[in-house]
């Protein structure tokens, strides 16, 4: 089974309201005056500001720490469609974070999040439907998810996507990005790329990486080169 790593970015400084003096006394430190600027907004409706708010609630910035607070004003910012609120919501959830872990809702926020292109929320999502974690398993989904999240940028699903398309057969795709990973230097894609391409019966190209991935020590990789006598292409 795949083995992802789980995208905990929960509650992150990103995005925080277009209060620029609110901004600019949270990046000097003056925290105490960074929150009364953004409550302003916050209670004025600006989504942002409300993310922001709850930020400081959480981490005790400019007031006391206060978690009920906390999820009160990421709760309004999710409900007001914040993605990168409905993200943390949803992390939050899933990690269960100063609030009982709950997968059902964790599914919700980050679908909410997916749908308008969070890529973080993608790759989580795309972890919840491949374990089938609170929904149905659904490792096609899990798929389009994942390289969606990609190709927003997002690390982690990009080199598990080749692993996933592998694993449902469509190795076309499963070897585009896998090249992608390959020119990055990641050695397990060497190896994975010469199998798809022995199986192709493309034996130039799995040549070509077998020799790759020999050299930087997969014994695998000498094996399938005896296997398929790549020596000769």
């Amino acid at each position: 089974m795949l083995k992802f790593v789980l995208v905990v970015a929960i509650l992150s400084v990103g995005l925080f309201g277009d209060t620029k003096e609110a901004y600019k006394a949270f990046s000097n430190k003056e925290y105490k005056k960074a929150f009364k600027l953004y409550e302003i907004s916050a209670k004025d409706g600006d989504t942002k500001a409300q993310n922001a708010l709850s930020y400081l609630y959480f981490n005790g910035l400019g007031v006391d720490r206060d978690a009920k607070k906390g999820l009160k004003w990421l709760k309004k910012a999710a409900s007001n469609s914040n993605t990168t609120a409905q993200y943390d919501l949803g992390m939050m959830y899933l990690v269960g974070r100063d609030i009982p872990q709950d997968s059902k809702k964790a599914l919700k926020w980050l679908s909410k999040a997916s749908d308008a292109n969070n890529s973080d929320a993608q790759y989580n999502l795309a972890l919840m439907y491949y374990r089938g974690d609170a929904t149905d398993q659904n490792i096609t989904k899990a798929a389009e998810l994942l390289e969606n999240s990609a190709l927003g940028g997002n690390m982690q699903a990009e080199q598990n996507i080749g692993l996933i398309y592998m694993q449902l057969l469509k190795l076309d795709k499963a070897a585009k990005w896998l090249e992608i990973n390959a020119a990055k230097g990641d050695p397990k894609a060497y190896y994975l790329l010469a199998e798809i391409y022995c199986t192709q019966g493309e034996f130039k190209k799995a040549k070509k990486w077998a020799k790759k991935s020999k050299d930087a020590g997969d014994e695998q990789a000498e094996l399938l080169w005896l296997k398929y006598n790549l020596e000769q292409y």
